[in-house]
Parts: C-alpha cells; structure tokens; sequence
C-alpha cells in the first residue's frame, strides 16, 4: 500500500469520524435542552435547535457543523494535491453528519456540513452557495427551499470551476443525499404547508 492510499484512507477516516460528532445531540447534553431527535422536526440541525433553544443554541450547533465540515478539507488540501481526494474527504465528513456513527447512523440533513465543505474546497463556489441558499431564504422565508435550490446547483458550479467529471461526480452524490434527506420537506412544499 502505498503513502498515497494512506493518507488517503486516513483522510476519509478522520473525516466520517469527526462528521459523526453531532453538535446538536452533544450540544443538548451539554446545556440541558431536549434531544432535537426528539423534539420540533426531529432533525439534529442548528435550524430545529433554533426552535427548541433559541438563537445561542442554534449559532453554536451551526457552527459545530461548519467546522467538521471544513476542518477536514482544509487538511486534506494541505496533505494532498488531488482534488478528487479532497472532495471525497469532505463527502466523508458530510456522510458522518448525516449518518453519525455515534448515534445509531441517524442524523442532520447536512446542509450547514456540505456548505463548508463546498467553501473549503473552493471558496468562491462556497460563497456562491451561500449568497443563493441567503438570497432563496430571505425571499421565501423557507430554509428547506433554499438549501434545495442551492445545493441544486452545486455540481455546476463544481463543473464550472474544476472540469473535471470525477470530483463532480462526488458534489453531484452530496447534493443528491442532501436534497433526498429534504423529502418530506418536499412533499410539504408540494402541499403547501412547509414553515
């Protein structure tokens, strides 16, 4: 087995592990709110902790979940130069966030996760998402409808910015996930009865 593999594999590792760490679960323990799985929509996202928690709550969840996102990324840049290994080490992270191996592979929708992931890969494509996922937000006053729309778009930007099939390949499969992981929130937008 080469260097290379190892680091690669180690990438990937580090990266589902420390994505598995739910801010939202560990975050409840910690300052004695319900369990988000438990409580509101049942999501362990910064979004349904804002409705059970309030705003403090909510800003550190959020942040926890940027960070597992954009801390591997960040180091899988400075240990590799192959993008193609650097969005799957963020894939990993994202996978760990929605499917924690800590908490009975159930977990968050992955939407703050697969944004830092996008901005540590490339910040410009990171920012572009943001500015969509705001601008979707503030017109519509929906979350859900806002991170499926910018994450529908994602692989484009990805395409535009590196050309290259494979890596797009692997932002397609997140965004696919994320977007998967909204159906119910889909189907209410169809009904018309999303918040």
């Amino acid at each position: 087995m080469t260097d290379s593999t190892i680091t690669m594999i180690g990438l990937l590792l580090f990266a589902y592990l420390i994505g598995s760490l739910s801010s939202a679960i560990l975050l409840s323990k910690l300052m004695g709110f319900t369990d988000p799985r438990t409580d509101g929509s049942n999501n362990p996202g910064a979004t349904n902790v804002l409705r059970i928690a309030g705003k403090k709550a909510a800003f550190i969840t959020l942040a926890g979940d940027c960070l597992k996102g954009l801390i591997p990324v960040l180091l899988a840049h400075w240990l590799v130069d192959d993008g193609f290994v650097v969005a799957l080490t963020g894939f990993s992270a994202f996978l760990g966030h929605c499917f924690p191996l800590y908490f009975g592979f159930k977990g968050g929708k992955g939407v703050a996760t697969a944004i830092a992931v996008s901005v540590g890969f490339e910040w410009m494509i990171g920012v572009i998402i943001i500015v969509i996922w705001l601008l979707f937000a503030r017109v519509f006053k929906i979350s859900s409808l806002a991170a499926i729309i910018a994450f529908t778009t994602l692989p484009v930007l990805i395409y535009w910015r590196e050309a290259s099939a494979m890596t797009t390949a692997v932002f397609t499969m997140m965004s696919i996930i994320l977007i998967w992981r909204h159906k119910s929130n889909i189907q209410r937008l169809l009904q018309g009865d999303e918040t």
